[in-house]
């Protein structure tokens, strides 16, 4: 019905224009932009920009974004916000330019922290211990993975450890394992890799022999005290329904 309608309305158009009568769509938001915003094509200019919209945002900004804000492709950008954070390097500057990803963040480095938390609030210190920082690094070498690949390789339950590199925003869920209860996956966040100072988790070092040798032994070092600590329990527990069994006795008699 609505097709015969507007091609009643072309016809009755006759010795017009019929071009003006056809609904136009609207160009992506991305086009519309490079309409009204010429290109920047001049690369100090591009590294201007670039280190506008890094200011403004505070964050971390796509390569997209950023090619969005000069009306180029994602490569220009790219080598523009490179450019930018080579500059940053040279000069003994209070912030610096990082990349994460397929982004780049504008931050203060962190040797001058102490200066810093002299005028501003002093943020919650989080601490890590042994075992998260254990639980942290198997999920960043072996993500996505869920919980109970985690337990497989420590040998004990890591749902507090897990609880808690979410709550620090080191790790998050990225999906569901396509088997039996769709169990969580986790993986590590863009925070993980502010914290750490790496642009990619390709950027992980890798582990020699030695390292998982000793990892592996830390792991069962833990094992076996949880086990002995085990043993203990039970064995307090037995000789206090003993002395419990006794003690009814003594009273019966």
């Amino acid at each position: 019905m609505e097709t015969d309608r507007k091609e009643a309305l072309l016809n009755a158009a006759e010795g017009e224009d019929r071009s003006r009568f056809l609904v136009k769509k609207k160009p992506p938001a991305y086009q519309q932009l490079a309409l009204e915003f010429p290109p920047t094509e001049d690369e100090l200019e591009q590294e201007a920009v670039v280190e506008a919209v890094l200011f403004t945002m505070g964050q971390s900004v796509e390569v997209r974004q950023l090619a969005a804000a000069i009306g180029m492709n994602e490569d220009c950008a790219r080598a523009a916000a490179l450019r930018l954070q080579k500059r940053y390097q040279k000069g003994k500057r209070g912030v610096q330019v990082i990349e994460l990803e397929n982004a780049f963040q504008m931050c203060t480095r962190a040797e001058y922290y102490e200066n810093l938390i002299r005028v501003a609030a002093t943020p919650k210190k989080q601490v890590l211990t042994e075992v998260v920082l254990e639980t942290l690094s198997i999920i960043a070498y072996r993500q996505p993975v869920t919980k109970m690949e985690i337990e497989k390789i420590r040998g004990v339950k890591s749902d507090h450890a897990v609880n808690k590199l979410v709550e620090y925003n080191l790790v998050c869920e990225v999906g569901r394992l396509d088997a039996p209860g769709r169990p969580a996956l986790f993986a590590t966040t863009e925070e993980f890799l502010r914290r750490f100072g790496i642009g990619s988790t390709v950027d992980l070092p890798g582990l020699n022999p030695e390292q998982e040798e000793e990892i592996r032994s830390q792991v069962e070092e833990e094992l076996r005290v949880k086990l002995e600590e085990e043993n203990l329990e039970e064995e307090n527990s037995e000789e206090n329904q003993k002395e419990g069994e006794e003690i009814f006795e003594v009273q019966s008699d």
